[in-house]
């Protein structure tokens, strides 16, 4: 629950070994831990991606295997078709949890970044709200607030972006909320807030994804979506970015 860094994850994915070391069966530890693990590389955050990838993939497959109605495992498995890039597939496993818990708040959210990437733009600000109807005061929420701020940036209304990646890197500063704003407030017009924004998204990411626009394109944990939402992304999140200061190469 503390803000998200190398150190938070590496302390808190420690305790979730410890506790599979204590009850290898345990599909609560097996699902937790392989949330984190997929969590580190959609946060930017990753020293060995693929790694946590693979780790997750098999940690999320026994606990689905022993306990096929535990609703948060369905949610982690969707968490890592998303990683993958696998987005309808994705879906079925985010409704599935909410099938199974239809509290289950960080599935909305991720439901609705599985329906922008599925192309399905229209659908994921009522997701997104609905999750901050459900628990106006969770931990992540700032990633709701993300969400609908990256969507307002794609429709390139900027002001409504701003005001929302604000929040969102209030709430929860992670190193894309730092860039989203990047882009944002550059795509405004605000060079250097901009350029501050950008550089506290390479001290928190501690490596060179944001280093240029070739680097995070390339990453594993990222993707663009479907061709239209990928236009999208390039005429005004890459194009802030640049705007920002972000290299090309």
């Amino acid at each position: 629950m503390r803000p998200r860094t190398p150190e938070t994850y590496r302390k808190a994915i420690d305790f979730f070994e410890h506790a599979l070391a204590l009850d290898p069966q345990s599909v609560e530890a097996q699902s937790r831990l392989a949330d984190l693990l997929v969590l580190r590389v959609l946060d930017g955050i990753s020293n060995s991606a693929a790694a946590d990838i693979a780790r997750a993939d098999g940690l999320v497959d026994q606990a689905l295997a022993a306990a096929r109605r535990y609703a948060l495992a369905h949610f982690v498995k969707g968490q890592l078709l998303r990683v993958q890039k696998r987005s309808e597939e994705a879906i079925t496993e985010y409704e599935a949890a909410l099938a199974l818990n239809r509290n289950l708040v960080p599935a909305l959210a991720c439901l609705g970044w599985c329906k922008l990437y599925a192309g399905s733009i229209g659908e994921v600000i009522p997701l997104a709200k609905q999750a901050i109807r459900l628990s106006p005061r969770d931990p992540g929420i700032g990633h709701c607030y993300y969400l609908i701020g990256t969507v307002h940036l794609l429709h390139s209304e900027i002001g409504e972006a701003i005001g929302w990646l604000e929040k969102a890197r209030s709430a929860i500063p992670t190193p894309f909320h730092h860039s989203r704003l990047a882009s944002a407030c550059a795509l405004r017009g605000e060079i250097d807030r901009a350029a501050a924004e950008l550089a506290e998204a390479r001290r928190l990411d501690c490596g060179d994804l944001f280093s240029s626009i070739a680097h995070l394109r390339a990453y594993p944990g990222a993707w663009w979506g479907v061709p239209k939402i990928r236009a999208l992304y390039e005429a005004t999140y890459f194009a802030g970015l640049r705007k920002a200061g972000m290299p090309e190469e």
